[in-house]
């Protein structure tokens, strides 16, 4: 019996002809393939990838329930912004605007949007706040010519972005060795009738920790009681707006502050839903500018928008719909609380070992661990989070802080909804073995450590 010479045959017989073939990278192919090709070609593309569960780098949620899998499959093909051909959707919407103004304690009726992540969210909300000190600027006869927004260094890049892109002063508070957020006494002297807002972190990137947003709310009370100047807090809860409504639901941070005006949050971070959803809230709904509003007739329906995109899937949306009744308060809290027991267990067998030193553990924190080396050794934290990587797949960055604390490097490992006790009890073990192995070869080879990718994630 002779054997095939038909190279193509035998892959459609006995496996993926791009086992030996190079895949297309470069140019746009001029045939098609079939869907079995197409699918075992980008599978193992993907198999070169990283492990989500030992991703303890990135806030992004990286698994659901297959019920809330099954719903998000079931609407891809659903573009959420045509509202008169999928009302439901739309409803579902303000359902979970509605739901999050409650958990945030809006002292009314409110508004506010879904949007793609925080990123979007903090854009409009930025937005928002230049647009309202621009008619206060008016009203009182003052020039709109430089406005400025006052943010710590503990902010995501996003911020600085909002300032380039839309021509806006950032005064940024530079972090310190040792403090890693910003206060009252940070913001004061940057404050003047030009601020149109000050922007406060409720669980930062780097450390997890909050920015002391009682304090700056009662400084801003206080300046419009003596100065007459009315400036407006926004709160970026991209991770922690999901976290201290259950873990410390006595803590104030939210629209129990009087100048508290906006706040954004990450559906797909500690909201437990894959990427991305994010939601913008206001206060009151005079606290949306009247000007961002669009009134639209698509398709047959008149609908008001202020979002920066337009088409977008619906499955996100009603993926955190899911989440708010699958789970309640009860149920977040629940989950919050299991992350926060294994952080600080992670954070307990790390102080055990000798080596680490804790970043702020005993204070209100998203579940997390953030810990650095406590002496000098004959290696860094680039070189475990290398070590870690290479031996055992954990991806647990190691980065420098920003200015003026950019001579601190730590380490976080984020503590997910799917990190067992037992991951727990794993990755102390692989740390410490890490450390060891490190001890013996005396940290990582320069060509090996300039593959590392740091930085604190999102």
């Amino acid at each position: 019996m002779s054997m095939s010479t038909d190279p193509m045959a035998d892959a459609a017989l006995f496996g993926n002809r791009f086992i030996t073939q190079e895949v297309p990278s470069r140019e746009f192919p001029q045939h098609g393939m079939t869907a079995v090709d197409a699918l075992r070609l980008v599978a193992e593309d993907l198999a070169l990838e990283g492990d989500p569960g030992r991703n303890l780098a990135t806030f992004v949620t990286t698994w659901m329930e297959p019920e809330a899998q099954q719903l998000i499959a079931a609407n891809l093909h659903r573009n959420f912004i045509d509202h008169a051909e999928y009302p439901r959707t739309a409803e579902i919407e303000q359902r979970c605007i509605r739901m999050l103004a409650d958990l945030f304690h809006a002292p009314g009726d409110t508004t506010g949007a879904r949007t793609q992540g925080s990123s979007e969210a903090i854009m409009l909300g930025a937005l928002s706040l230049k647009w309202k000190w621009r008619e206060r600027a008016r009203a009182e006869g003052r020039s709109t010519d430089s406005p400025n927004l006052v943010f710590g260094g503990d902010v995501h890049v996003v911020w600085e972005k909002f300032c380039r892109y839309f021509d806006v002063e950032p005064r940024i508070v530079p972090l310190q060795p040792g403090k890693y957020t910003i206060g009252p006494e940070d913001v004061a002297p940057l404050l003047d009738e030009n601020t149109i807002g000050v922007a406060a972190v409720l669980g930062t990137t780097f450390t997890g920790h909050k920015d002391d947003v009682v304090g700056i709310n009662d400084l801003l009370l206080e300046i419009k009681s003596t100065r007459g100047l009315d400036v407006p807090l926004h709160i970026d809860g991209a991770s922690g707006g999901f976290v201290w409504p259950f873990l410390y639901p006595d803590s104030p941070w939210d629209f129990r502050l009087e100048q508290v005006r906006s706040i954004n949050v990450s559906g797909h971070k500690f909201g437990l839903v894959y990427p991305g959803i994010g939601w913008l809230v206001f206060r009151e709904t005079s606290d949306l500018a009247h000007d961002l509003v669009f009134e639209e007739n698509y398709l047959g329906k008149t609908d008001a928008t202020f979002t920066l995109n337009f088409s977008t899937g619906s499955s996100m949306v009603l993926a955190q719909y899911y989440n708010f009744v699958r789970y309640g308060r009860a149920g977040y809290a629940y989950i919050m609380r299991n992350m926060e027991e294994n952080a600080r267990t992670l954070g307990d067998m790390l102080r055990e070992q000798g080596r680490f030193e804790l970043i702020g553990a005993d204070q209100e924190q998203l579940p997390l661990v953030a810990f650095r080396l406590a002496a000098e050794e004959s290696f860094d934290e680039f070189d475990i989070a290398w070590q870690l990587s290479a031996e055992r797949g954990w991806m647990v960055p190691a980065y420098t802080l920003p200015p003026n604390a950019q001579d601190i490097t730590i380490m976080r490992a984020l503590v997910k909804e799917t990190l067992s006790r037992e991951h727990v009890d794993t990755l102390a073990r692989d740390i410490e073995e890490a450390c060891r192995t490190l001890d013996r070869k005396g940290g990582v080879h320069e060509s090996e450590r300039a593959k590392i990718v740091t930085g604190p994630g999102h």
